[in-house]
């Protein structure tokens, strides 16, 4: 196997709508990719095909060298699925929801161990529904991990996060990903697609449009740098290949240019503009 994830032409419809339509990627072993797109793109259909929960009309489908559509239990051992939606055992302890999960793998991590490593050592013996909302996220984690997938399949993981639980949650993910674990993620947060992802495909109409490092998506957008500031009362903006340039000509003589910035292309402006939205 030369990638842990190969698409070549995947094509999927619901009646008259076209979810996806000739669609290719490709995940490397080890690699965190994000797959950004709009709603309706086909993000979610796309993971589903991936993950063996949805057929496909046509294409050629390899995870971990398989099919998903006709892979086994082997198989399956080998990915770990975090769906949208927080997982809710009712009456069940934390360390108890673990522990039915483990039965289902061969090869686990210890309870303690999953635990451990999504912070929530110290809530083991608490019953799920008493936890908050980033606790259960964190225990939708332990549970997809615990039986030390190979591939991990996160769908929106941190919708509904405030700043703080998310960055907690991007260190968990980094972490696991230093631990060699290929992680397959759909976000609607750009910067959290930038600050995790080594190769992002962006989606739109069921179709990739683009793929390449978050730095490098930039590249997509005119790259000029916007100048902007105020003289005389009066707000300037300039667009310019060369702002050093530009900003040694408007203060020459020693005139000063007040509320002074520069901005580049973001991965935001390359995103509307590969959706269409710009």
């Amino acid at each position: 196997m030369t990638s842990a994830v190969s698409v070549r032409r995947l094509s999927k419809s619901y009646g008259r709508l076209r979810a996806v339509q000739n669609l290719d990627l490709d995940v490397g072993f080890g690699e965190v990719f994000a797959i950004l797109g709009p709603n309706g793109a086909g993000k979610s259909t796309t993971i589903e095909i991936l993950e063996g929960h949805r057929n496909r009309d046509s294409g050629d489908v390899r995870v971990l060298g398989e099919d998903p559509a006709t892979a086994g239990r082997s198989w399956r051992a080998k990915i770990g699925i975090v769906l949208q939606e927080a997982t809710d055992f009712g009456m069940l302890t934390v360390s108890e929801s673990m522990q039915m999960f483990a039965r289902c793998y061969g090869k686990v991590r210890t309870v303690e161990d999953a635990l451990e490593l999504v912070g929530l050592g110290s809530v083991r013996s608490a019953k799920v529904r008493t936890l908050s909302g980033g606790q259960r996220r964190r225990l939708d984690v332990a549970l997809g991990i615990v039986g030390m997938p190979e591939l991990l399949f996160l769908d929106e993981p941190t919708t509904g996060f405030d700043p703080e639980a998310r960055r907690q949650f991007w260190d968990l993910i980094k972490l696991l990903a230093r631990d060699g674990t290929t992680i397959m993620l759909t976000t609607h947060y750009l910067e959290e697609a930038a600050a995790l992802a080594d190769r992002v495909a962006v989606i739109a109409d069921g179709r990739v449009v683009a793929v390449d490092s978050p730095a490098r998506l930039t590249a997509y957008v005119d790259s000029a740098a916007t100048v902007r500031w105020v003289q005389g009362g009066e707000i300037h903006v300039e667009r310019t290949d060369q702002p050093t340039e530009l900003i040694r000509q408007r203060s020459a003589g020693g005139v000063e240019l007040a509320e002074l910035t520069v901005t580049r292309p973001t991965l935001e402006d390359a995103y509307l503009h590969l959706i269409g939205l710009s």
